[in-house]
């Protein structure tokens, strides 16, 4: 199999197909619902919350933050992560389109 060839899809497509992609671990699915748990911004209490090292959480959150779904301030030495709002709000209305376009007409296999 070839490389996708992530130009003949929609900017839009390819937006919320990456963001899936960097969701789609459950150590990040974690992280997210740790950071929407908390309703502000966390600086080390992930390792503690979550179980896993300093270093898996730091690549995690860093995949997170490429995808644009979480943000980060530099607080002293540590780095503080939130959600970031209007990525996430586009990601939940884009996600809310995609289900809501399928009509169950059961004329399919």
């Amino acid at each position: 199999m070839g490389v996708t060839k992530s130009e003949i899809y929609t900017e839009e497509q390819n937006k919320l197909a990456m963001q899936l992609k960097a969701i789609a671990h459950p150590a990040r699915i974690a992280i997210l619902q740790e950071l929407i748990k908390a309703n502000a911004c966390i600086c080390g209490d992930l390792v503690t919350e979550l179980g896993l090292a300093q270093a898996t959480i730091s690549q995690h959150l860093k995949e997170l933050k490429n995808a644009g779904l979480i943000q980060g301030t530099i607080e002293g030495v540590s780095v503080c992560y939130c959600i970031e709002p209007k990525a996430w709000k586009s990601l939940q209305a884009e996600l809310n389109q995609l289900f809501a376009s399928y009509k169950d007409i059961n004329s399919c296999c």
